[in-house]
């Protein structure tokens, strides 16, 4: 029973004795209510017991970073790359996301530390990739570029094994090795047999795969089998090996064979 226009029989008084919104803001003192009058004197924030008046500094989420992936270009067979960073938990999840917003996730997922995951993918689709990481706790991040690219690796069109037998001595066009791929070949020898000039003694085209000589087998005056590797680069640094061999031949029987 509220209380009105006279004094309580107690000095204490009572919410029930207080008639409904008899007490407002402008009616307490200034330094009136303090802590220890207030009957919780601490709020919780994430878990955490605040007292009034104080503070306290909620921890930021703590995302993973990516710096960057090895290998950066893939053909479109199952391949691992590893992933470098920082703040990865095991284990996350691993996205590939292409251009056209396209999400395929890993095969695979490999944790390796808080810095480095192994993710394998099979993409069907030739193009540029981002790469998105997403931790248990929800934490995420997507590279800031497409990190990923998926090509196909050159292809040889020029069988491999005997490219033909030349007369020694022979000088002009030997044979000539092709491959295709989705941007320009570049070719090469990985072995030191074609083009010693202490062995077959030939030139080698890095653009045109022509293969041509001044004197075939140089000082060679014997019949001799030439083993050797030539490799074929493309554009996105994807590389192609396949192995051949020229012969050379002395006497009547000998001539260049042309490829």
């Amino acid at each position: 029973m509220a209380y009105v226009g006279r004094t309580p029989a107690n000095a204490a008084i009572e919410a029930d004795d207080l008639a409904d919104n008899i007490v407002t803001t402008n009616k307490i003192a200034d330094d009136a209510v303090t802590n220890p009058k207030v009957a919780n004197e601490n709020i919780t924030i994430n878990g955490t017991a605040v007292a009034l008046g104080g503070s306290i500094t909620i921890p930021g989420e703590t995302k993973p970073t990516i710096t960057s992936i090895s290998p950066d270009t893939i053909t479109n067979s199952a391949t691992a790359i590893t992933i470098t960073g920082t703040n990865f938990v095991s284990i996350p999840q691993v996205e590939a996301i292409s251009s056209t917003g396209v999400v395929t996730p890993a095969d695979s997922i490999s944790f390796t530390s808080s810095t480095s995951i192994s993710a394998t993918f099979t993409l069907a689709t030739d193009g540029t990739y981002y790469i998105r990481i997403e931790n248990n706790d929800g934490n995420a991040v997507r590279s800031s570029t497409a990190l990923l690219t998926v090509s196909d690796a050159p292809t040889f069109t020029t069988a491999a094994g005997s490219l033909g037998t030349i007369a020694g001595d022979f000088s002009g066009t030997v044979a000539t090795i092709a491959a295709t791929s989705d941007s320009a070949v570049t070719y090469s020898e990985t072995t030191n047999v074609l083009t010693n000039s202490s062995q077959a003694n030939c030139s080698l085209n890095s653009s045109t795969g022509v293969i041509t000589t001044t004197d075939f087998g140089g000082s060679s005056t014997t019949a001799t089998t030439y083993n050797f590797t030539i490799r074929a680069t493309d554009g996105e640094g994807q590389t192609a090996d396949r192995n051949f061999s020229l012969t050379s031949s002395y006497g009547a029987s000998g001539g260049a064979q042309f490829n």
